[in-house]
């Protein structure tokens, strides 16, 4: 760890790291071709309104990881009540075939959180070594 990993914000000084992982409903293997991308810019878009650092993030068929740096004003149950409410909404208006398969809710209830301390090299290669669909600055456009 060095000084630059460490967060500083007003009233606080903190290094806050999760490794989150959530699956749609069913383990259904839908987060491929645009849905996959279409998610990685929901919640790239969505951390960065939160002021979150994602380190790395990976987009499964049929589960999502993600590694971040967080504010300590956010509890890990807000994230992933965000992340997975937003993707959710988005999903399902933009592509009607998920609203047929899984309904009001599109991801299981549950999901993952590490938390990471020092060995942040170790999630940062297993994420990457992930068969995933890539889309690092993937920014998400509504349409018209």
């Amino acid at each position: 760890m060095n000084r630059k990993d460490i967060r500083h914000d007003r009233h606080t000084v903190s290094l806050l790291t999760d490794h989150m992982v959530f699956a749609p409903k069913y383990r259904g293997k839908i987060l491929t071709g645009d849905v996959a991308m279409i998610t990685e810019g929901i919640i790239c878009k969505t951390c960065k309104e939160l002021d979150i650092e994602i380190i790395e993030i990976a987009v499964n068929p049929d589960h999502v990881h993600i590694f971040f740096k967080y504010p300590p004003k956010y509890s890990l149950s807000f994230i992933a009540k965000r992340l997975k409410g937003r993707t959710s909404r988005i999903l399902r208006k933009e592509f009607p075939h998920l609203k047929e398969w899984c309904g009001e809710h599109m991801w299981a209830p549950s999901c993952f959180h590490g938390s990471v301390g020092q060995g942040w090299e170790v999630v940062e290669k297993y994420i990457q070594t992930q068969d995933t669909h890539h889309a690092k600055n993937a920014i998400y456009r509504p349409r018209p």
